[in-house]
């Protein structure tokens, strides 16, 4: 079992842990509110009729997840102890690079589903349905999870050969025979926004003054901006950086600031969301609309 009790001079030699235990400490504080005020808005004042609105409380329950994780992580970089044993390490582990993964793809699926509505309104109408938001969310979720399975067995059996480290600073390099997967993943959603911006940019530049097709041009725009900075900041470096050799040391760090995600997904997609403080009644008709 996975036994890891820092003494004092091990104490001060980790003095970056008290960091990571404030950041990490500080997201949890503002990422928990952020996300349940977000989800109660979408479900208390939203039909959850539109493919946007379905992604997007995926969204909020992916981050929500992430939080959860959180707190015994602030436990452990706090104490510098873990009492819970391997297998309570590997699933908050897994709570936690789910995020990352999960975040990335529904994103990416409100970028596709920005793009369907704005480049091809009409043709896409039979595609984008609460149905088939429902079933793509779900396989995202299931995607995610069978990820898991190969990642957890790799994992224990590093963990159970370690008797001086925690499982949440297992070198990345340890694990890297799984971790080719998500730099993939991530690199791939990112290109997917990025063409879905360049399409969406071109549609709106056609159709200036075409306020009758394309309302809110600029809070459109803001969102595909938005995505691209999400995957820039905070997906992208944690995800490569396990391919520079001289930077590992930097990766509890990069997931520091990953983390921070959570706390910036609700002020970024929800409140730029068109329509996100309007009642159930008032949104009846954006729906047939779209």
């Amino acid at each position: 079992m996975l036994n890891f009790t820092a003494g004092g001079n091990e104490t001060e030699s980790h003095p970056e842990y008290k960091t990571y235990a404030l950041v990490f400490g500080s997201v949890m504080a503002l990422g928990l509110p952020l996300n349940t005020i977000s989800l109660w808005i979408l479900f208390r004042r939203h039909n959850l009729r539109t493919p946007s609105a379905v992604f997007l409380v995926n969204l909020a329950i992916s981050d929500l997840l992430l939080v959860i994780s959180l707190a015994p992580m602030v436990y452990f970089y706090v104490t510098h102890s873990w009492p819970l044993g391997n297998m309570a390490c590997i699933w908050i582990t897994m709570l936690f690079r789910n995020n990352i993964r999960s975040s990335s793809i529904f994103i990416t699926f409100i970028s596709v589903d920005r793009l369907l509505a704005v480049v091809y309104p009409l043709r896409s109408r039979h595609l984008r349905t609460w149905s088939n938001a429902i079933k793509a969310a779900g396989l995202i979720w299931l995607f995610v999870l069978v990820w898991n399975v190969p990642e957890s067995v790799e994992f224990s059996r590093f963990l159970n050969n370690l008797s001086d480290s925690s499982c949440f600073e297992l070198p990345a390099h340890r694990l890297i025979n799984i971790t080719y997967i998500q730099p993939a993943l991530v690199l791939t959603m990112l290109a997917v926004n990025i063409v879905s911006t360049v399409l969406v940019s071109w549609t709106l530049s056609r159709h200036l003054n075409d306020s009758a097709r394309i309302n809110n041009k600029i809070s459109v725009m803001l969102i595909f901006a938005m995505n691209l900075m999400m995957f820039a900041l905070f997906f992208l470096p944690v995800s490569v950086v396990i391919f520079f050799k001289g930077w590992r040391h930097v990766i509890t760090p990069l997931r520091c600031l990953a983390s921070v995600n959570c706390c910036l997904d609700p002020l970024l997609y929800y409140f730029s969301f068109d329509g996100f403080w309007k009642k159930k009644e008032d949104m009846e008709a954006s729906v047939e609309r779209q």
